[in-house]
């Protein structure tokens, strides 16, 4: 009857040895884990213990059926077959153990036996098979068809720790396979179809004879103790340790929306000066990364100056804490001040990370202590000036900050004197930027015609302080709160609307009064969709433009609106072309994160203008639509600055409706 024998062909010294040797790399296993979980306390103090449910949900999803890894299908296909042909080798291994040392030694019997046994080995020659053809899509990757988001990245311990990595898994897999043909060469048992491999294997070395065979088989079992015993214990040194760390990542992320910036810190100061400044959640952050490049791929500040690689940067970080002995400050040594103003915090790096890294929280931590110091470009601090005396960065009076409306009739009421429906959270790109006025008026015409009850603030909006916040400055953005809080506190409306993604997702996320179910905020692309799939918007004629559309970061990736404006763009009557780029993996255009009011510096192809590129490259394309002003601005700028003037048309999704109207 077909049985495992665990020790076949082994001498007692040799299984003495195992044991002893299994021990010693469990020890060492555990002693390097509990270092690296003692590195992440030495960091701030964070919450991470709420909807536990919904975080084992996500370990379920992202960790063990890796649903964001798929997105890329080849890297998906060769991660998948690595890891479960890993995972269920490992179980094999575990069932074996048990099979023998609990259930063998200490009540007599064994389960590995018959049917079972077959089954057994036929299950684990198919998972060894799908591991090794992973670990060949691996080496293929990396080292013939090196795409660039792999390469170029800081040296140091990363020089051998892929390819340590790699080498392990394939030596530990072929001498298992080996050790096994080995073993069904000499014993030529019945059941050897059973284990196709092993059976192939065994053909080879049938011409050996049994001793020979013998001989090599108790070689090939210590040598691959020896690699397996190497392999566990060397788990929190190598790259190895994102089979702990990258799960512990994904259910420790944050349960919170995206769009809610978690406050200001102070420690030496607001934000982070040295590495000691991060909390335990973001020192776990820099040991979670994986190094796939998936971020450094999607990144706009990369492509659009190359300053910046969100890649780069977990690795610098997580070296940094590894070697923080050396004397290097964090800024300056390890990370320049154009490093991290580069950023524009679209999201697009976390939206992409298997491992659930927030580099936007990071980066945003990093500009405070830039901010609290000075170190900041002219534009910049002038910005913020305008914003702290006039409530706008544009630098003009707030009486002038609703002087589009003159001349529309019926008049835009006054919502801080009489009730409405909605609450217009206009915005300052909307109200000040003389490219927008005409699009604002046209909303407005729009709201009126679909019998909208509305009204604005007037002069006594303030910018709303999403950008502000990301660009550092908490203290101004508290400010920018209060008063806009302290005015919308006493007007009488049910729900906010808001013609500024980036508006809308401060609103709806970190203001207190608003997106809360007291006051539901809805960008103005969600409430035309509505007024049009409910008849109460009436459009009379069909446009005929082929159109793409951008989505813009603080609607999309922050907020998740991304069906809603596509489905006014076709109720216009106009043939929607999407661009490679959309949805979730949409392009940044440059100008979120406070990059709008910075200074460019060398740049080696701007965001917006790549979008223009991608826009035209669609069949038939003469409109680009977006639904957002500064959105808008970029690329209007833009379309002239690439000569497509003539071809393509920038148009905001309200200016569709107007027309259609």
């Amino acid at each position: 009857m077909p049985i495992r024998e665990t020790f076949w062909n082994i001498p007692q010294w040799a299984e003495i040895g195992q044991y002893i040797l299994g021990l010693l790399s469990l020890l060492i296993l555990i002693y390097g884990v509990v270092q690296r979980i003692r590195r992440w306390r030495q960091g701030q103090p964070e919450n991470r213990s709420d909807q536990l449910l919904v975080r084992l949900k996500s370990l379920w999803v992202e960790g063990v059926l890796q649903a964001r890894v798929t997105s890329d299908i080849y890297a998906g296909v060769m991660h998948l077959t690595i890891f479960w042909g890993m995972v269920v080798l490992f179980l094999g291994t575990v069932v074996a153990t048990v099979d023998w040392d609990v259930t063998h030694l200490f009540f007599g019997f064994q389960f590995l036996t018959g049917g079972i046994y077959v089954i057994y080995e036929l299950v684990l020659d198919i998972f060894g098979i799908l591991l090794l053809v992973g670990l060949g899509m691996a080496l293929y990757r990396r080292y013939i068809v090196r795409p660039g988001r792999l390469q170029n990245m800081p040296a140091g311990r990363l020089a051998w720790d892929d390819a340590y990595v790699l080498t392990m898994l394939v030596l530990i897999t072929i001498s298992g396979y080996l050790i096994e043909g080995l073993r069904i060469a000499v014993i030529r048992p019945d059941w050897a179809a059973w284990s196709p491999v092993g059976s192939a294997i065994a053909s080879a070395f049938l011409a050996l004879g049994d001793p020979t065979s013998r001989s090599l088989h108790l070689s090939l079992w210590t040598a691959h103790g020896l690699l397996s015993f190497m392999f566990i214990a060397s788990v929190p040194y190598t790259k190895l340790f994102h089979l702990i760390s990258t799960p512990v990542n994904i259910f420790f992320q944050s349960t919170k929306p995206v769009g809610a910036l978690v406050p200001v810190r102070y420690s030496s100061g607001p934000g982070v000066q040295e590495w000691k400044n991060f909390t335990w959640k973001q020192i776990l952050d820099f040991e979670a990364c994986t190094r796939c490049g998936r971020c450094h791929d999607a990144c706009s500040a990369l492509g659009s100056c190359g300053l910046l690689s969100p890649r780069d940067l977990m690795i610098k970080l997580d070296q940094h804490v590894w070697e923080r002995q050396n004397g290097k400050s964090l800024h300056g040594d390890v990370l320049s001040p154009e490093e991290i103003w580069a950023c524009t915090t679209c999201r697009a790096c976390s939206q992409v990370c298997p491992a659930y890294i927030d580099h936007v929280t990071t980066l945003v931590d990093l500009r405070r202590h830039l901010v609290d110091e000075g170190e900041m470009d002219g534009l910049l601090q002038e910005a913020l000036t305008n914003l702290g005396r006039y409530g706008n960065s544009f630098g003009q009076s707030e009486r002038m900050r609703a002087r589009w409306t003159a001349g529309l009739e019926p008049a835009i009421k006054d919502i801080r004197k009489e009730p409405a429906e909605y609450l217009w959270f206009v915005g300052d790109y909307a109200s000040y930027h003389a490219g927008m006025r005409d699009i604002t008026r046209k909303t407005a015409e729009v709201f009126q015609k679909a019998g909208i009850d509305f009204g604005i603030l007037y002069e006594a909006e303030r910018n709303s302080g999403n950008d502000v916040r990301r660009v550092g400055e908490e203290g101004l953005f508290e400010m920018l709160v209060e008063k806009n809080l302290a005015v919308l506190d006493r007007c009488d409306y049910q729900s906010v609307v808001t013609t500024d993604p980036h508006s809308y997702n401060t609103l709806k996320n970190e203001y207190s009064t608003n997106g809360n179910g007291r006051h539901p905020v809805l960008h103005y692309g969600e409430l035309l969709d509505r007024l049009l799939t409910a008849g109460q918007l009436k459009l009379s004629r069909k446009l005929d433009y082929t159109a793409t559309y951008h989505d813009p970061c603080y609607l999309g990736r922050y907020n998740g609106v991304y069906d809603a404006p596509r489905r006014v763009i076709s109720a216009t009557g106009c043939k929607l072309v999407e661009m490679p780029r959309h949805g979730d993996r949409a392009l940044c255009c440059g100008a979120g994160g406070g990059r709008i009011w910075m200074e460019e510096g060398p740049v080696l192809e701007r965001s917006s203008e790549a979008r223009i590129h991608e826009a035209v490259g669609q069949d038939g394309v003469q409109v680009l639509v977006t639904a957002c002003p500064k959105d808008v601005a970029m690329y209007t700028d833009a379309v002239k600055t690439t000569g497509f003037a003539d071809r393509l048309m920038v148009k905001e999704l309200v200016e569709l409706v107007h027309e259609a109207l």
